[in-house]
């Protein structure tokens, strides 16, 4: 088996999920990734070395095995990151008026698709001392108007994350809510505003690299609670500064 360490990260074609592919590939890492738009995944990771892009979405099944089978490939899987996520219907809305027709979009990327990637990955995580991280919201645990089907579907991901480690002790499991960011989901979630005062999500990254360097207990961490680590790491070639 080889030493060099396999991600797979969900929706790297921007946000949060293109700088964790970026992070991952200038440390090395071999990093398997997807998107929903050939077109634009294809260009964000391009110039990442040891990236494999799969183009599809994560809620079709024929993809999640392309994806399984590119893991399996790989011969090793030491962390999955579970960050492909969708709003649901937009322009968002009170749950008064929603109707239960809106929650299959939601509830199929933002729960069902990450629960069949963790499953299917699992003996592969165990075996190999992984982490599975799914990225998290603070609209998990608070309320907020128009945010209740996407707020809902993090929680119950929450839920899932977790209590694959309470079954499988041996498992480093978290859901990390990385706050607000400057990503094309808020953009969308707030259309016509000035989201400018958002952070970068690269600036995240340093927070993140905690759990799977440092692997601290299971649990739900918001990202602003972790101890940053840094890394000296060019993340065009994967070779140290």
């Amino acid at each position: 088996m080889s030493d060099t360490k396999v991600a797979l990260v969900t929706g790297g074609s921007s946000g949060l999920g293109r700088e964790l592919v970026a992070a991952l590939a200038g440390e090395g890492w071999l990093v398997i990734t997807d998107g929903r738009r050939q077109t634009e995944l294809t260009e964000a990771t391009k110039d990442f070395a040891g990236v494999t892009a799969i183009p599809g979405d994560v809620t079709d099944f024929a993809h999640r095995d392309a994806l399984v089978a590119a893991v399996r490939a790989a011969g090793r899987l030491d962390l999955l990151a579970n960050n492909a996520s969708t709003l649901g219907p937009t322009p968002l809305l009170p749950l008064a008026q929603r109707t239960v027709e809106d929650l299959p979009e939601v509830w199929r990327t933002n729960v069902g698709a990450p629960f069949a990637l963790a499953v299917e990955l699992l003996p592969e995580l165990l075996a190999d001392d992984g982490v599975l991280l799914s990225v998290s919201s603070d609209a998990a645990v608070e309320h907020y108007e128009g945010w209740g089907l996407y707020g809902a579907a993090k929680a119950a991901l929450d839920h899932l994350t977790l209590t694959l480690a309470a079954e499988n002790p041996a498992l480093h499991a978290y859901a990390v809510d990385p706050g607000d960011m400057r990503t094309p989901m808020h953009r969308a979630a707030f259309p016509g505003e000035d989201i400018s005062d958002r952070p970068e999500p690269a600036t995240v990254i340093p927070r993140l690299r905690h759990v799977w360097t440092r692997r601290p207990p299971s649990g739900r961490y918001r990202a602003a609670d972790l101890p940053a680590v840094e890394t000296t790491v060019d993340n065009t070639t994967g070779a140290h500064a």
